[in-house]
């Protein structure tokens, strides 16, 4: 018999707080924390820009850390939450960590590979990891599309209305 999973949404309000923290430095606002024995090991945000690092996602940051604090490679024992569903790369380092399980907020329909666009933890690259989906989801996804709004307007020379590209 598998052991049940528990997720709790503290956890991901933490990992929200990433994501705001993101959006407050120009980066994609997505935040990832890593629980361990109920207790925050890790937590992260993207820094892609800050970094020039297209790697520099919330999740391969928060795995690194959990993965140095607790001085293993395998996260087997731990749980992330991440308010955006993984991308392919993402998911990968997840499954290479041996993360024991995953909750994420906002789904990603174009490049999530948790849920939306494959299935990737189900077993299809020799090992599998729970995913669960949609949980604070609008919260996560508000912040994405405060973001991404924010970023559509542009102020025109002349002081006109802005304009959306």
């Amino acid at each position: 018999m598998k052991e049940k999973i528990i997720i709790e949404s503290k956890f991901m309000r933490e990992a929200l707080a990433e994501a705001e923290l993101a959006f407050n430095e120009g980066e994609v606002p997505v935040g990832a924390v890593v629980e361990h024995g109920g207790e925050i090991i890790a937590r992260a945000h993207n820094l892609v820009e800050a970094g020039k690092d297209p790697s520099a996602h919330a999740e391969m940051l928060a795995l690194r850390r959990a993965a140095g604090s607790l001085g293993r490679k395998w996260l087997d024992d731990c749980r992330l939450y991440v308010t955006l569903e993984p991308c392919p790369m993402c998911m990968g380092a997840i499954l290479n960590f041996r993360v024991g399980a995953v909750c994420f907020g906002a789904y990603d329909p174009e490049a999530g590979c948790a849920i939306s666009r494959c299935e990737l933890g189900s077993g299809l690259l020799n090992s599998s990891v729970p995913c669960v989906g949609g949980m604070l989801e609008e919260e996560c996804a508000a912040i994405l599309s405060r973001f991404f709004g924010k970023m559509r307007v542009k102020p025109t020379e002349s002081g006109e209305e802005p304009k959306t590209v």
